[in-house]
């Protein structure tokens, strides 16, 4: 992993998301890819190896970037940063703590081959689209107001209706059967290797990455006696569970806007992103579960779900989740599976439903594109939909409708962990149905008391509803608030001036910096930060290891509500950072905290001498210590501030 942090250019990674320009020597800045901004407060400081927006809080080293801009985990960044600078990863295996050889999934030489034919077999797809034979597959999309620039924005595709068209293409760029084969992209047969998509509309799937790892291809002819829509079946790179169609286009907006707009199908990620719904991902031939919803929460950074950092002073986390669902009973019944997602990830979850029962795409043709704007924008909660439609299989005019209704409604409440949120459905349900609030309550209580898989979606015990600091995914308690510093205080600034230099520039830094104790900085933020730097060994230490080295081996003594401010300071700007002045600028803040130390010292030693001195029964031996002590601190104060 180190190896991959120091081949990795955290400068080159982040260019490919975010214009950087100088920001002084060793440093760049530029828009914040991950919150509106118009002045730019997003830096990176490519010796040291991290980056920090200064605006929203976000702040890591060249994993974590790709881990946020792509909506990866921790393992995924790690695998497709080391792909991309030429490391061979070796993993441990957990169970004997030995390497286990040089790849977890696929062997990267293996894995490579494997993306290069879906990139060569999307591009073949796509020139298919536009050739005589296409004209079924062209007609397709023009009826669903495509055009060609649509078509090609989205890379969709032709498969043409020979056995074997694909095949011999990805053959004769030299490509194996057996790669063909474990790419899901052919099938073997009685009678040999044949095209697993044949006379169908395709559409490429890709990852966060934007790499082709799979298709989607939709039935054209009606001798296709094939399922409606047929996807590359479960590869080393293409997992269903896990891949959301459109997260490569829609990720950067899901970072910048905090929603996702789940909608069910290929044509209906094109109409909501052409209708300026940017954020619309959609799952491929499955139904939305509980990996979907990790997937979801790393894009919109929902830490907090899985027992995240939440700085007093960063910005919110979480975010919005929107479901779009076809108005029939097929699409309220996923809206109530969706249900059971709901309390996964940390976010208001909501249901966007068509009253007339169109789906985006009809809606983009009948209506235009601001109609597709308007049905995310009129979405409901997530509870409040699930709960009136169930309602509505009930006649309420009637005392036994009424009672039904409560009896089956009362689980679904009491299901919901937020105790606030759970109250004010239950005040709601009482007036939905028309009965007594302190009645619905006592039903609401009795359905807690005895779980049902319909009041607990995810078969959590009743006791747990109410733990809302808790992971939703399993149990961990979140990490502590860390209150941040009062800019104003000019103590403060120096401390954290220092921090900043000891950090950036460990080699300008005088060696009586190590010599301070761990009461040396008293904000306790700074102090926290000063703790990690001497558990890693002093700038000492710093000097030998140099750049991002030093400043990953303080993040990793850092507790984890510690390890944030780690990262901003050693990205933050110094203002004389000039490379003829640095040393000279570096030196000075450095002798400015050793002389506020020694103030204090004095401060405390003038204190002790003061209550002494007034007690008539002092120790004249202490009292001595004492004035010896002040003129040893006084001394060492005028020391430094001659060589300052």
């Amino acid at each position: 992993m180190e190896a991959v942090r120091d081949r990795a250019r955290i400068d080159e990674i982040v260019s490919a998301h975010v214009t950087l320009k100088p920001a002084g020597v060793g440093s760049l800045k530029g828009l914040c890819p991950f919150h509106d901004e118009r002045t730019p407060s997003f830096h990176v400081r490519p010796g040291v190896g991290r980056w920090h927006c200064f605006g929203c809080g976000e702040g890591g080293d060249v994993i974590s970037f790709v881990q946020k801009i792509d909506g990866m985990a921790f393992a995924e960044a790690v695998e497709y940063l080391a792909d991309r600078v030429g490391v061979q990863l070796r993993y441990e295996d957990s169970r004997t703590g030995t390497a286990s050889g040089p790849a977890r999934r696929e062997e990267p030489g293996r894995r490579q081959r494997l993306l290069e034919a879906h990139r060569v077999a999307a591009e073949f797809y796509a020139e298919q689209l536009f050739a005589p034979g296409a004209q079924a597959a062209r007609a397709f999309l023009a009826e669903r107001s495509f055009d060609r620039a649509d078509a090609e924005t989205f890379g969709v595709g032709y498969a043409p209706t020979g056995w074997d068209a694909l095949l011999r293409h990805l053959r004769g760029r030299g490509f194996t059967e057996p790669e063909l084969v474990a790419s899901g992209m052919v099938s073997q047969g009685q009678r040999g290797v044949y095209d697993r998509f044949r006379g169908r509309l395709v559409w490429p799937i890709r990852d966060a990455t934007g790499a082709v790892i799979g298709f989607g291809a939709r039935r054209l002819y009606d001798e296709d006696q094939g399922p409606k829509y047929l996807n590359t079946p479960e590869t080393t790179l293409y997992k269903k569970s896990h891949v959301l169609y459109g997260i490569d286009l829609a990720k950067r907006a899901i970072a910048q806007s905090k929603r996702v707009v789940i909608v069910e199908g290929y044509t209906d990620v094109m109409a909501a992103h052409l209708s300026g719904v940017d954020t619309a991902v959609a799952t491929c031939g499955t139904a939305f579960g509980g990996d979907h919803a990790k997937v979801v929460r790393r894009l919109l950074g929902d830490t907090t779900a899985g027992g995240g950092l939440q700085l007093a002073s960063g910005a919110s986390l979480g975010g919005e989740v929107v479901f779009t669902f076809d108005g029939d009973a097929a699409g309220q019944k996923a809206a109530v599976r969706a249900f059971g997602e709901d309390q996964r990830f940390h976010a208001q979850t909501f249901v966007a439903v068509e009253p007339s029962g169109m789906d985006p795409c009809d809606l983009r043709m009948a209506r235009g594109p601001e109609a597709v704007r308007a049905l995310v924008d009129a979405r409901v909660p997530l509870f409040e939909f699930v709960i009136r439609t169930t309602l509505d299989q009930f006649d309420l005019d009637t005392v036994e409708g009424r009672i039904g209704a409560l009896r089956t409604a009362a689980p679904l409440v009491a299901g919901i962990r937020d105790r606030s949120m759970q109250l004010g459905y239950a005040r709601n349900l009482a007036g939905w149905i028309g009965i007594d609030t302190e009645e619905v309550r006592r039903e609401v209580g009795r359905a807690a008391s005895t779980p049902t898989r319909a009041a607990r979606p995810d078969d959590r015990p009743a006791r747990r509803r109410d733990a809302d600091a808790t992971d939703a995914a399993g149990g961990a308690p979140a990490v502590p608030v860390l209150a941040a510093p009062d800019p104003r205080d000019p103590v403060a600034r120096l401390e954290r001036q220092a921090l900043i230099v000891v950090l950036q520039y460990p080699q300008h830094v005088p060696a009586a910096f190590d010599d301070l104790g761990e009461d040396a900085f008293g904000v306790p933020a700074w102090r926290a930060v000063h703790a990690a730097v001497r558990a890693a060994g002093g700038a000492g230490t710093g000097r030998t290891l140099g750049g991002g080295r030093w400043v990953e081996s303080v993040v990793e003594q850092a507790p984890e509500a510690v390890a944030p401010l780690v990262t901003e300071l050693a990205v933050a700007p110094v203002p004389e950072d000039r490379e003829n002045v640095i040393g000279t600028y570096v030196t000075g803040i450095v002798h400015a905290v050793l002389d506020l130390g020694l103030t204090r010292r004095r401060a405390d030693a003038m204190s002790r001498l003061k209550r002494i001195g007034a007690d008539p029964d002092a120790d004249a031996a202490e009292l001595a210590r004492l004035q010896q002590e002040l003129l040893a601190i006084e001394a060492e104060r005028r020391s430094l501030r001659e060589s300052a």
